[in-house]
Order: C-alpha cells, then sequence, then structure tokens
C-alpha cells in the first residue's frame, strides 16, 4: 500500500507548484491567484518567497501576459500561468486558442508550448455574470489543448506533475470551492496521474453520475442521499476532458443503464453536451431510460445568491434527475 496523509486541496496544490519549482528551473510561475482571495493565499506568498526570481507579476493585460509566456515556453522554459479567474481568460483567447494550440502543428513538430493556463470557474458566490463562467468547453473545442479538471487533493497532485511533464499546452480547470476539501495523497513525490484515465469515483449499478471539477464532490453527496433511497449510483469523475476516457463512461453506462450528466457549464454545448453524444453515439443500446443533463442555466450568473443557486447545479436537482431516470 502506498504510504499517504490527509491534505487540504489547496495544501496539495501548492505542494505540487513547489515541487514542479524545486525539481525542474525550467518552471517559471506568472501570477499569484491560484488559491483566488481565500485565506489559503498566503501558501502562494510564502512560496513565491521561496522562489523569488521565478515568480512574476504581470499586469492587469491577460492578451500581453499570457503571449509572453507562450513565447517563453517556445523559447525551452515550462511556464505556468495563472489567469486567476477564468473569464479573464477571454482577453488572452487569441493567444491560447489561436497560438498556444496550434504552434506544434503550424510547425510540423518543430516547436511545443509546454505550459500549464490556471483558472478558477464557475458559480463560486457573488461572481455575478463576468466572474462565474466555465470555459472549458469552449477549450474542448480546440485542438492542440490538454485540459485537466482535477477533484480531490490526490488527483490535483498527480495531475499536475503530468502537466508540467507534457509538452503540449495545458489548460488547468480549478474551483475556488474544492480549496477546503481534503483527502488523501500519496507521500511520493513522483506521484502522477495519466492523462485520459477516468476514476470511478464511487462504484454503483443502478445509475451513472458523470461529473468534474468540483460537481464531483456533489455528485457523491447526491450518491449518498441516493443511497438512502435504496438507488447505487456510479460516480465517474474523467479527470482529464481532453484526452477524454471514453471508454470508462460506455463501460459505466453499460453496467447501470442510464446516465446523468453534471456539469457547470451552460446546457448548449457545454461539457455534458459532448457525454450526451458520446454516450449515444456508443452505447444508446445500453440506455434504458433517456439520459438527463443537470447543468447551469443557459442564462448569465446573477449576484444575487438566492439566483445563484436557483440555476446552478445542485446536489438536490442531482438526486432528482437521478430519481427521474431511474423511473422513482
Amino acid at each position: 500500500m502506498e504510504d499517504t496523509r490527509e491534505m487540504l486541496y489547496a495544501e496539495a496544490l501548492v505542494g505540487a507548484l513547489r515541487h514542479q519549482l524545486a525539481t525542474d528551473d525550467r518552471v517559471h510561475i506568472m501570477g499569484l491567484y491560484f488559491l483566488g482571495l481565500t485565506p489559503h493565499r498566503q501558501m502562494v506568498a510564502e512560496l513565491r518567497d521561496e522562489y523569488l526570481d521565478r515568480f512574476y507579476y504581470p499586469p492587469i493585460a491577460e492578451l500581453g501576459y499570457v503571449g509572453t509566456a507562450i513565447g517563453a515556453a517556445m523559447a525551452g522554459l515550462r511556464p505556468i500561468v495563472d489567469i486567476a479567474t477564468a473569464s479573464f481568460m477571454f482577453e488572452a483567447f487569441p493567444q491560447i486558442i489561436n497560438e498556444a494550440a496550434n504552434t506544434y502543428y503550424m510547425s510540423g513538430g518543430r516547436t511545443a508550448v509546454p505550459m500549464i493556463f490556471h483558472f478558477n470557474h464557475g458559480v463560486r458566490g457573488g461572481g455575478a455574470a463576468q466572474h462565474s463562467h466555465s470555459p472549458q468547453a469552449m477549450l474542448w473545442n480546440t485542438p492542440g489543448l490538454e485540459i485537466m479538471a482535477p477533484s480531490t487533493p490526490r488527483d490535483v497532485k498527480g495531475l499536475v506533475k503530468t502537466a508540467a511533464a507534457s509538452d503540449n499546452p495545458t489548460a488547468w480547470v480549478d474551483h475556488v470551492r474544492l480549496f477546503d476539501t481534503s483527502g488523501p495523497v500519496p507521500d511520493d513525490e513522483d506521484f502522477a496521474i495519466p492523462f485520459g484515465v477516468a476514476d470511478i469515483k464511487r462504484a454503483g449499478s443502478d445509475v451513472t453520475l458523470f461529473a468534474s471539477s468540483w460537481l464531483v464532490q456533489r455528485a457523491l453527496e447526491a450518491a449518498e442521499l441516493l443511497e438512502q433511497q435504496g438507488i447505487d449510483a456510479e460516480v465517474v469523475d474523467p479527470r482529464t476532458l481532453s484526452p477524454l476516457d471514453e471508454e470508462a463512461i460506455i463501460e459505466s453506462v453499460a453496467k447501470t443503464g442510464r446516465l446523468v450528466v453534471v456539469d457547470e457549464c451552460h446546457r448548449r454545448c457545454g461539457v455534458g453536451a459532448e457525454i450526451m453524444a458520446v454516450v449515444t453515439e456508443n452505447a444508446f443500446g445500453d440506455l434504458r431510460a433517456a439520459p438527463i443533463r443537470v447543468t447551469t442555466a443557459d442564462v448569465p450568473v446573477p449576484f444575487s445568491p438566492p439566483l445563484e443557486e436557483h440555476i446552478e447545479p445542485t446536489t438536490d436537482k442531482i438526486v432528482a434527475a437521478a430519481l427521474e431516470v431511474t423511473g422513482h
């Protein structure tokens, strides 16, 4: 058995960054908002003090500093760029979508862009319409990007290790609500989780709950509530969207015959829509009922907490969807 210790997600995140800085001089970090404005941000400040020569304070000019980091990656460094709030990424889309994602292909494999873009997505409490986006589906529509979405302290450690060694640009989908979650983390500093390998966070036989990032935690809560009503839910966490472990999703649906997709993107053209397409194209004959999506409503995210809850994928909505798809 592997040696582990209990850690907060925030601690595992900073530990993963520290390991990369300690073991690879090519790693440079741009931005300090990995842990948002939460009290945990002090851990990032302490890390900065340990590596002052490899931390940079970019101006509020995402197009410029992301472009600078892409150039540094092309020149041989391995930057980790914190874009902070996900919607700030929109300012840098020309660099991420049209430069970082295309360079390796357009150079005939001669120029790689080995870097990580980190952002905190989704409904976080009072973020309102301009600070609550979940753009991972937009990024997923772009060939050339890897996309990881850890949901546990263990996963963030293992996925950061793999992303930092990749020669591809990687989008790191994160969530502020994960920072205070805790779980066992391997002591092994070389622990890595390969991309494209999903994790069954909870085995079950009656319905598959697909979820990523923070919503894995809500899916697990829903599964516990469903168990009290005699429904055995399986929770599938893809861990990475690109590459996607389609086989694990299809195998789960083949076993349970029912699917609820939980996604913090908006309903139209979101991650949930793609998962529904994968399942209906490849496992239609295994479905005993029409799949259901539980997503953020197709409206701008409101500032009001009660309105936020009304439009976001809550645990209660996941439970209701699972009850419907199982005929309860």
